[in-house]
């Protein structure tokens, strides 16, 4: 794959990442939103259409948190649907809390007070046939028939798949606890899951990604225990999987780290060219989450190291409120708990890192052992 500058893009192949530099000051974040809408699909929208509106809202959240996409980049995608006289219809399927609490503790409801936009939380799901080996995936019916779908998500890190990007956000057209299963069905095997995400993003689809990344989360994302970080800027495209490349080339990582940027590659959904219209920031020493072999070296081994080697959550028991998020969202149900902390069972436990995204007091992290890591580093002398 090659990044090229604007002018020497040749190949038909290729695709387009629209930069621009912004803040949450809507004065000067509207007319930017509007000029990238305007040039990639802003004349896809028919009067009257049903437009889906999915941004990242994962738990109730203030937006200085950079957990959930801020209040006012969805309301410039609000507002440019009603000038084209359709119909903006926000939309998701959140992994902690209610939708309408999310709504109104992220500063949405306020931020979008007097304009005509229905909220419709993601309920009633429709089978799509995905193909091998997944077959038939239940998605979200409003997002696979929606007449235009907006993807805002937030650049956030993300303990199991180092990055949640605009690929990974449509997971969120997965229903309520449908999601747990899937983290279940794929186990420990994250490129298994990144397939599994790619072929959901296929299927839906989405008109445009737009990411919000003027405050971006760095650290052990995507939840309470990751860490706000002002980028100042704002992508959009067409093509999903190149505004996640683009956000690759400006963190410096390679684009294979983020895995759902390989399975897209290998299932031919990525362009061979992707030009950017703006300037791409060199954003340096961004923390992300460490991510580590799952198993390693002999298969007979391979049971007492995920009981007490490879990396796994660890809760910090003085923030742990026991609140039960996580032990009723684990997809392996290897959480317990007695009056006092919660335990877990690290050989049931997948590593999908669900505890640590669904848990609202940031008391959940990913660690690997000492011994782990001795090991590991050992076995590859």
């Amino acid at each position: 794959m090659t990044i090229m500058p604007n002018s020497e893009v040749q190949n038909k192949n290729m695709s387009k990442v629209f930069i621009r530099k912004s803040e949450y000051n809507y004065k000067t974040l509207r007319p930017v939103f509007f000029e990238i809408m305007d040039r990639t699909a802003g004349n896809m929208i028919q009067k009257n259409s049903r437009v889906v509106i999915k941004p990242n809202l994962l738990a109730p959240s203030l937006p200085e948190k950079a957990i959930v996409t801020h209040p006012l980049i969805i309301k410039a995608a609000v507002e440019y649907v009603l000038d084209k006289e359709a119909r903006p219809v926000i939309s998701d399927s959140s992994a902690i809390g209610s939708f309408e609490k999310i709504i109104k503790e992220s500063g949405i409801r306020t931020a979008l007070e007097g304009l005509k936009v229905e909220y419709s939380e993601f309920k009633t799901s429709v089978a799509v046939d995905v193909g091998k080996p997944f077959n038939e995936i239940e998605i979200a019916g409003d997002a696979v028939n929606a007449d235009f779908l907006i993807n805002l998500p937030k650049l956030k890190t993300h303990a199991q798949m180092l990055l949640t990007l605009g690929i990974k956000n449509l997971f969120g057209c997965i229903v309520g606890m449908k999601k747990p299963e899937w983290h279940f069905r794929t186990g420990v095997d994250r490129e298994m899951f990144a397939r599994l995400l790619v072929k959901i993003y296929k299927a839906v689809n989405p008109s445009i990604t737009i990411m919000d990344g003027i405050l971006a989360m760095q650290g052990e994302g995507p939840g309470k225990g990751g860490e706000p970080r002002h980028i100042g800027v704002i992508l959009g495209s067409r093509d999903t999987p190149a505004v996640d490349i683009a956000i690759c080339n400006m963190l410096g990582i390679s684009p294979d780290s983020v895995l759902t940027n390989k399975s897209a590659i290998e299932q031919g959904l990525a362009a061979e060219e992707i030009t950017f219209d703006g300037d791409l920031p060199e954003v340096k020493d961004f923390k992300l989450p460490e991510i580590v072999p799952l198993v390693f070296g002999p298969k007979r081994f391979h049971g007492f190291m995920r009981r007490h080697l490879v990396q796994r959550p660890v809760c910090n028991d003085s923030f742990c409120k026991l609140c039960g998020e996580c032990w009723n969202y684990c997809p392996a149900k290897a959480i317990t708990h007695d009056k006092k902390k919660i335990h877990f069972n690290y050989e049931k436990c997948i590593r999908c890192y669900c505890c640590i995204e669904v848990c609202p007091h940031g008391a959940l992290s990913a660690h690997e052992t000492l011994t782990g890591k001795t090991a590991r580093r050992l076995l590859k002398m």
